[in-house]
């Protein structure tokens, strides 16, 4: 992530930005942040799950509550809050993320309990545009979010789908099953236990980020809830160039951590779209250790 300049300028604007934020919602700096949209919230239900949406503000999942427990960051921090979705590879764009997808004002397809359907503005600079599919699993307490991205333009272009959800960096515990190495080696402190990494969350002065070739699942466990993610598993080479299926992001300080997966690297043609599914489970876990973490896990898979 090509973050450092950046937050280095946030930190030093924050005096400037506190007086200007929108109640009761993440990110509302206003015009100064890139945040001019109005918001315009959908909440979604399944059974003790809640899950709001921001349609005004890049479509993006801004909570995710189990009862009252929240898992998403709720930061005020720009860049640092709730789950937005980009197009890989970054080396496209760069930074920051592009202001159609992860800032634009969604326009609503489809609104009625249990979904949520929404579509981006094209970006005049990719020549594409995404969209969000939300459905409420009642059979199994799940949402299921299936994005898409379409070729707007008159080329063939390749491209891969990118969820980033943002957790707080607090007591927590990451894991999932890494195919072999976990990369770059040594930058953040995974353990190996029960065939999965772990790695407990910990606080240091430099952004890190990690890549790995997973199983087609990536967990989060903290405050006695586990939130779970299933997508499609991968290939070796299937991820775009550079990225990889499994991504773990850990902003410096005690701030945010980023939970990644990607998609294949798909060659679309001319108003060809792809599809990808990503199923959510948020859960109690009374069961803290690797052993009972992983089943839990497990079980939701098969």
């Amino acid at each position: 992530m090509m973050k450092r300049i950046y937050l280095a300028v946030l930190l030093a604007c924050t005096a400037l930005t506190a007086g200007a934020q929108t109640p009761g919602f993440p990110g509302g700096f206003g015009p100064r942040q890139n945040q001019e949209n109005e918001s315009k919230p959908f909440t979604l239900k399944n059974g003790d799950v809640t899950m709001v949406v921001d349609a005004g503000r890049g479509g993006k999942i801004m909570s995710l509550k189990y009862q009252d427990k929240e898992v998403l960051s709720q930061s005020r921090f720009p860049e640092s809050f709730g789950s937005t979705f980009w197009t890989s590879p970054q080396k496209e764009w760069n930074w920051p993320p592009v202001q159609e997808f992860d800032k634009g004002d969604y326009t609503v397809e489809r609104q009625d309990e249990g979904r949520l359907t929404i579509s981006s503005p094209v970006s005049q600079r990719l020549g594409m545009s995404v969209g969000k599919d939300i459905v409420a699993d009642k059979g199994n307490g799940s949402f299921v979010i299936s994005y898409s991205i379409k070729n707007e333009g008159s080329e063939a272009r390749r491209v891969a789908p990118w969820e980033i959800s943002r957790v707080t960096n607090g007591d927590g515990i990451i894991f999932f099953e890494p195919v072999d190495s976990i990369w770059p080696a040594g930058l953040m402190n995974f353990e190996a236990a029960n065939g999965a990494a772990w790695y407990k969350t910990d606080e240091a002065q430099q952004n890190r980020k990690v890549n790995a070739d997973g199983r087609g699942w990536l967990a989060y466990y903290a405050d006695g809830m586990l939130l779970v993610k299933l997508f499609p598993d991968l290939k070796a080479d299937e991820p775009a160039p550079g990225e990889a299926e499994v991504q773990v992001y850990v902003n410096r300080g005690k701030s945010y951590i980023e939970l990644e997966s990607q998609g294949a690297y798909t060659l679309l043609q001319p108003g060809e779209k792809l599809s990808w599914n990503v199923r959510w489970y948020l859960l109690p876990a009374p069961d803290s250790s690797k052993e009972a973490l992983l089943k839990q896990v497990k079980g939701l898979i098969h």
